[in-house]
């Protein structure tokens, strides 16, 4: 791997991480949760989409190899204290923060499945590299809303693990296209971003399977 990708995974990291806790501690604060429940909240956010990422992938969960996603986890939980007011009552805030970690969580999983070859060797297909980055930015998600006992996200009407396969489909055509790494990644995450945002302003969403 080289030194710019490297890079990338960093940035994305820990942008990700820290956006992703941040939504997880703001909405377990609205929940009133204590300080640990929230802290709990946000880990499990910013790292349950990496993990079951790399356990379906066979490699050791990123996270039990580097404190550095606690670390930023704490940091989030700090700074929804010393910005609480401003963070709890608007509910955009929650939406933004969320929004960012799920594309940069999306470009980190792509870009992760790529570079870990599998047992016989070679690189995984593209197409296992996307579900991959849409299990690494929506799991979280979902793990997220069970602990604070609302209905994921992934399982209503509203577009969210979607946004990541579309992110995911802009990376491959970008790629194929020749486009380096960089900006493939640019591409993805603003795919990702723009989608959630077009469909939450127009109340886009799929149709709902009804039972009768």
């Amino acid at each position: 791997m080289t030194i710019p990708d490297i890079t990338l995974i960093q940035v994305c990291d820990f942008v990700g991480t820290l956006a992703f806790a941040i939504s997880g501690i703001r909405l377990a604060s609205a929940k009133k949760f204590d300080l640990f429940g929230a802290y709990v909240v946000g880990v499990t956010t910013a790292i349950g989409g990496g993990t079951m990422r790399d356990l379906i992938l066979g490699v050791t969960p990123f996270w039990m190899t580097n404190s550095f996603y606690l670390i930023c986890s704490a940091i989030a939980l700090v700074w929804v204290i010393v910005f609480r007011k401003l963070l709890v009552r608007q509910n955009n805030t929650w939406f933004l923060f969320d929004t960012i970690g799920l594309a940069l969580f999306t470009v980190t999983g792509i870009e992760k499945t790529l570079a870990i070859p599998p047992a016989d060797g070679g690189q995984f297909p593209f197409w296992a590299a996307i579900i991959m980055g849409t299990f690494t930015g929506a799991g979280g998600g979902v793990l997220r809303d069970v602990l604070i006992n609302e209905v994921p996200l992934i399982f209503r009407k509203e577009i969210y693990a979607l946004a990541c396969v579309i992110g995911g489909v802009g990376y491959y055509i970008a790629s194929i296209c020749g486009l380096p790494q960089i900006p493939c990644a640019l591409i993805c995450g603003l795919t990702v971003i723009a989608t959630r945002v077009l469909a939450v302003k127009f109340k886009l969403g799929l149709p709902i399977i009804k039972g009768e």
